[in-house]
């Protein structure tokens, strides 16, 4: 499965038109025309049709999530390795009275 194919299933599957596209991809400050979103979506045969790079798909994924959940709150930071502090669970031992455990 290509980039475009990626792309094209993404676009039919989330209701996006090449402007949404255009608006997606301006969040991550990655500026496309609209002729070239237009080749990206064309048949492999035709001869305007342009190949989808990882840089572009990528971008465009980066710009979705922005798109879709909003910009990030500022004094939150993105370091997913943050550990949180653990809070220790009491443990209940329950023991059996006059009889074998």
């Amino acid at each position: 499965m290509t980039n475009n194919d990626i792309l094209k299933k993404l676009r039919v599957a989330l209701k996006l038109r090449n402007d949404d596209i255009l608006e997606i991809l301006k969040l991550v400050d990655f500026p496309v025309s609209k002729a070239e979103i237009n080749a990206l979506f064309r048949t492999e045969d035709h001869p305007n049709y342009k190949e989808c790079g990882d840089q572009l798909l990528r971008n465009f994924l980066n710009g979705l999530i922005i798109y879709n959940r909003g910009p990030m709150a500022e004094g939150v930071k993105q370091n997913p390795e943050k550990k949180q502090d653990q809070k220790v669970k009491p443990q209940i031992i329950i023991k059996k009275q006059g009889g074998k455990a």
